[in-house]
């Protein structure tokens, strides 16, 4: 650890003594409006006029070797209360557009699309994405890590799109409340990208490498203000809901209920960059529910978080540590009780300090002797060197008013449990190198789950190479109540190395091969398990892609585990398998109206047994109204008695129907013959004002066999975003 976090900051020293912009000196001068523009996707006000125009795009992909065919020009301008933009976008080749729905925030690889990515504190690592696809679909959402989006945030601006033959046009307002930046800054961050599915072309205004993605903020320009944007002012929306719901749990014989619930959030701006967040009473029954999966780990699984109250600036908070080392994971509060009231403080102190406070309030369950609890979280993060990151978090779970002061509650829900941890982030200014080194050390009462963990990982991409070495070391007594980390009391090394070929001419636009290997070993360094396996990924030019595998696996399991999860017989703790697979996957082009992927895995299992997975997805869209899509997922385990030959089948078909971009009705089907349940869930949402919706949504689940009714709800919901 301490040869891998030394040589992290070697570089980041090394790459801070070279440290410069990459595309500082694509600039664009923004001024205010001559005369007032209307959002109607046309373009035709006469301000447009008095603009700069950012031309002259780059290819990006299929290869980013020269300038892109397909033109697009860029023209912004503001007011007192408005940033603007208007895109148009031509077609040197002709055909039609190609869009998945109208659903917002769609998916960026099957739609014509354009996005823009700002970068308000020019720090390379936090912004905003605003955009739409070809039928007018908006895209929202904040920006972390230098270059990921999450969509799940939500909020409030207009757009309009209009198409032709010849071009088609995007036009929006984001009023300045809408996004948070320091007062009296000339200069941000930014970039436009565009896809087009007609000529297979990921086009961006700057040139950025093909192995990253144009979000990518490393590679940003500048846009330049003609004078600094205007203070936002008093920032003050409220946004209540009111709604009445049915639930009837067949399953427990319980009786029909009605409810009625009042509640909302409130938003404040204590300062340009720095917002506060308030909610009582919340609800969340509008929320998509998670899509179900085949379970065959050994440990939990992972479902991302949804709820509109966690995400603005959620990385402060969620980004912390690794994917399986989580010290806070906001799904952990909230879960199967109701949340009372919460706050949060969040955002950029200035250009170098971010800010992250949390405090949530639940209630307590009197059946099951769950007190009401309290969660609190502290996210402290400073930039240093170019793009990099020293951050501090604090994490505390404290149970309060027991409705039963008994030894055995407090053991099932201790008093408290707290987490304390710093971490480094190294991102290097042409973003070719990245790396991390954290360390965590939990709190619990009379000294049990009192533990540490500390990681680290240094990674490389270019165009042609890619390789990264990580090490992990979570100690047996580290609790994380408010986290998510599956396992405990192991040290895991693993590496990856990989390689691309990229022939002149053909229908392959590159392939080449990875090799990975991940080894466990318990604390004594005892290895416990391992996993390694070659890839070798083809692209195509066509947007399509193929991957095969072979694979190698050893597992002693550390505890009694049922191969099949259907609650059978298990198998002993300090047994040893070892098997080996291959496979492969296939994705097929996005500008089908009929898409599809095909995946295949086929090789050993735990007991000298055998395991067949298929799966696939299959879509069809009649653009842009309606899209049909099935997923697929059959395993087939051959073991020994008492298992024997086991056979289950996951099926999730969702019907997606967009009847304009502010009405929808979605419609998900899960059959699971893993966990014998099927499960209905259709949501109608009407956004007849900017981000204030009605929601009418129901759910159904059902046994498999035999098969009758588990429960049912259906929730009416009523929101409003109300601004001053």
């Amino acid at each position: 650890m301490n040869r891998l976090l030394t040589a992290l900051l070697i570089l980041g020293l090394a790459l801070k003594m070279t440290a410069q912009k990459k595309n500082g000196a694509f600039q664009l001068h923004i001024r205010k409006a001559s005369a007032q523009i209307v959002i109607d996707g046309k373009g035709d006000d006469a301000a447009w006029q008095d603009t700069d125009v950012a031309k002259d795009f780059f290819m990006v992909l299929p290869m980013d070797d020269g300038p892109a065919n397909e033109q697009t020009e860029i023209r912004m301008a503001y007011d007192d209360k408005n940033l603007y933009l208007l895109a148009t976008f031509f077609n040197k080749k002709k055909g039609k557009y190609f869009v998945e729905s109208l659903r917002r925030d769609f998916s960026f690889g099957k739609n014509d699309n354009f996005l823009l990515f700002i970068d308000p504190f020019n720090n390379q690592t936090t912004g905003f994405s605003f955009g739409a696809n070809a039928y007018g679909a908006q895209w929202d959402g904040t920006m972390y890590n230098g270059g990921s989006v999450d969509l799940n945030w939500d909020s409030k601006w207009v757009s309009e799109v209009t198409r032709s033959e010849e071009k088609w046009v995007f036009e929006m307002a984001v009023p300045f409340k809408s996004i948070r930046y320091e007062k009296e800054v000339r200069e941000w961050g930014i970039n436009f990208s565009r896809l087009d599915l007609k000529s297979s072309e990921k086009s961006s205004w700057t040139p950025v490498p093909r192995q990253f993605p144009t979000a990518s903020l490393a590679y940003t320009g500048t846009l330049v203000w003609e004078e600094p944007p205007p203070p936002p002012g008093v920032n003050f929306s409220i946004i209540p809901y009111v709604l009445g719901s049915i639930n009837e749990d067949l399953e427990n014989d319980g009786d029909t209920e009605y409810d009625a619930k009042i509640g909302g959030d409130v938003k404040f701006s204590l300062t340009s960059s720095l917002n506060l967040d308030l909610t009582v009473n919340p609800d969340f029954s509008q929320v998509e529910v998670d899509r179900q999966v085949t379970n065959l780990d050994r440990f939990e699984l992972f479902f991302p978080e949804k709820r509109q109250f966690f995400l603005e600036n959620g990385d402060l908070f969620a980004s912390f540590g690794y994917p399986t080392i989580r010290p806070f994971f906001s799904r952990r509060i909230g879960l199967g009780v109701p949340i009372q009231a919460g706050a949060r403080v969040s955002g950029n102190l200035n250009e170098k300090w971010r800010l992250g406070i949390m405090d949530m309030q639940t209630a307590s369950v009197d059946e099951t002797g769950l007190p009401s609890q309290n969660f609190g979280v502290l996210s402290l993060q400073r930039k240093v060197f170019s793009r990099s990151s020293i951050g501090l978090m604090f994490v505390n779970k404290e149970s309060i008013n027991y409705p039963r002061e008994t030894d055995s509650l407090t053991a099932l829900y201790p008093k408290f449990n707290r987490n304390l941890g710093m971490e480094y982030n190294l991102a290097s200014a042409n973003n070719l190198w990245n790396g991390k080194a954290f360390f965590l050390k939990s709190f619990s009462p009379n000294n049990i789950g009192n533990g540490v963990t500390q990681a680290a990982h240094l990674e490389y991409r270019s165009r042609k190479w890619k390789w990264r070495i990580q090490e992990e070391w979570v100690g047996k007594d580290y609790t994380a109540e408010v986290g998510f980390v599956p396992r405990n009391g192991y040290v895991n090394v693993n590496s990856y190395l990989g390689h691309l070929f990229f022939p002149k001419s053909g229908k392959v636009v590159s392939h080449g091969p990875t090799l990975n290997t991940s080894y466990y070993f318990n604390e004594n360094f005892e290895r416990t398990d391992n996993t390694s396996y070659l890839l070798y990924s083809i692209d195509f030019r066509n947007r399509s892609s193929l991957d095969f595998f072979v694979s190698d696996d050893y597992v002693e399991l550390l505890a009694p585990f049922d191969p099949t999860r259907l609650g059978k017989e298990e198998l002993p703790a300090g047994t040893k398998h070892r098997w080996n697979a291959f496979g492969w996957e296939f994705a097929s082009r996005p500008q089908s109206l009929f898409t599809y992927t095909f995946d295949a895995r086929f090789g050993g299992y735990y007991a000298d047994g055998n395991r067949t997975s298929l799966s696939t997805e299959l879509g069809y869209r009649f653009q842009p109204y309606v899209s049909l899509s099935a997923n697929l997922n059959y395993n087939q385990i051959n073991l020994p008695a008492p298992w024997n030959k086991n056979q289950f089948w996951l099926i999730g078909s969702e019907i997606d129907i967009t009847f304009t971009n502010k009405l929808f009705f979605a419609n998900l089907f899960q059959y699971n013959e893993q966990t014998k349940n099927f499960n209905l869930n259709s949501r109608f949402q009407w956004r007849y004002s900017p981000a204030s919706d009605l929601f009418l949504v129901y759910t159904n689940n059902y046994f498999i066999e035999p098969f009758e009714a588990r429960n049912w709800g259906l929730t009416l919901k009523f929101t409003y975003w109300f601004n001053k």
